[in-house]
């Protein structure tokens, strides 16, 4: 029983760091690579898209594999999630900030920013609710407009 009780202890505190693991800290450590962020997401839109190629496919086969399609959807939804994450806890809580109020063409890039990573947020919400690609096209096309405006005066 002794042995039970540290050894519970650290299971758990192993699940609540691995639950952390994957996204960046929220310390703030300082250590930030929008690059690598940028990547990340095109990488999860791509995974996106031929999650939702899969599930056509295998949806419209004769003898249909359902533990196929499930795991299909399942990485869909994942890394659907993974971009609304990244958009939320990255750039929104940690890297776009607020702008003086006397700063006017700040304030647009700001609020231009906010409805960008607010539309991508949307869509990555609507490529878990189906399989139509149009989503796909406007996350790209989202995070490309981001992509600019961030790095404009950068």
């Amino acid at each position: 029983m002794k042995k039970f009780v540290p050894v519970s202890l650290f299971a758990i505190l192993a699940l609540f760091v691995a639950q952390f693991a994957f996204s960046h800290c929220e310390i703030p450590c300082g250590i930030y690579d929008d690059e690598a962020r940028f990547n990340q997401i095109a990488e999860d839109i791509t995974t996106v898209e031929k999650s939702m190629n899969q599930i056509n496919e295998l949806s419209q086969a004769g003898d249909k594999n359902y533990n196929q399609i499930v795991r299909w959807v399942v990485n869909k939804d994942d890394h659907a999630q993974k971009i609304q994450d990244t958009v939320a806890q990255y750039f929104l809580a940690q890297r776009i900030k607020p702008v003086d109020g006397a700063d006017a063409d700040g304030k647009m890039t700001y609020y231009k920013k906010l409805e960008l990573c607010h539309n991508m947020i949307v869509q990555a919400m609507k490529a878990k609710q189906t399989t139509d690609l149009e989503h796909v096209k406007q996350l790209n096309s989202l995070l490309e407009n981001f992509r600019e405006v961030y790095f404009e005066k950068k």
